[in-house]
């Protein structure tokens, strides 16, 4: 027998909840407001992370949607000294959710820089490490409704969770419905590093935590590849608050 376990939220919370997926991911099971505004923005801000309870580096992001799909963009940036390094990237989706294009650039130290466009029957990568160096491509084959997830920007891991939701949940009038531990695979690139993954994600119920010293009780989500493990938290809007790795010495907290 299949365990379903309700997400319990608030007026406001279902409304950003269907109007998020319908406009990223196009998930029929979940209706997007009547009188949407065109180029909203639905979440910005920025996440602290933090090493052996440390702060490492910020990143920066915005998610905007509007009728023609939607643009995550974020800026990462290590802690200021000698050694300081910076990148941007820009994923940019379809109004179904789908891959339009990405785009990620080292800013600091170094001026490497990719981005990804669809095909028609995959993906292709255009890299270089440098405006001196050849452009070189590389294609994968996966389709466009595979999901980035780069190493160093944090906010693609709340666009996989939602796509999670739409995919493996439900969601009526009492609020959103989900398979307890039961795990759903999702293909994944990582453009940094050129490669492609088979993700597992299991909704893992709902846990107190502290953050920032204030207790909050947030859905739990794992997430689990062949190279790494981590777990997600995220609040009644959807909106990711913490992750933290199997290790637990890498801890990415929203400011």
């Amino acid at each position: 027998m299949q365990h379903r376990v309700g997400i319990k939220m608030s007026k406001r919370s279902r409304w950003l909840t269907g109007g998020l997926l319908c406009a990223l991911l196009a998930a029929s099971a979940w209706a997007a407001p009547e009188n949407e505004a065109p180029n909203k923005t639905v979440d910005s801000g920025s996440f602290g992370v933090f090493m052996n309870g440390k702060r490492m580096a910020t990143e920066t992001f915005s998610i905007r949607q509007s009728s023609a799909g939607s643009a995550v963009t974020s800026r990462f940036k290590t802690e200021a000294g000698p050694d300081q390094a910076e990148q941007s990237s820009e994923l940019q989706l379809t109004a179904g959710g789908e891959l339009k294009s990405y785009e990620w650039k080292e800013i600091s130290p170094g001026q490497s820089q990719a981005t990804v466009l669809p095909g028609q029957d995959f993906l292709t990568e255009r890299y270089s490490s440098g405006p001196m160096d050849k452009p070189h491509e590389q294609p994968f084959l996966l389709p466009a409704s595979t999901s980035v997830l780069d190493d160093y920007f944090f906010i693609q891991r709340e666009v996989l969770a939602w796509k999670y939701l739409a995919t493996s949940c439900t969601q009526d009038k009492g609020g959103v419905s989900c398979p307890l531990k039961e795990k759903a695979q999702l293909g994944t690139l990582n453009a940094h590093a050129r490669a492609s993954a088979l993700v597992n994600v299991q909704f893992s119920g709902r846990e107190k935590i502290p953050i920032h010293g204030v207790e909050h009780e947030l859905i739990r989500l794992d997430l689990k590849s062949e190279t790494s493990d981590w777990i997600l938290w995220l609040d009644d809007q959807l909106k990711l608050q913490r992750i933290v790795d199997s290790g637990n010495t890498t801890e990415v907290v929203r400011d």
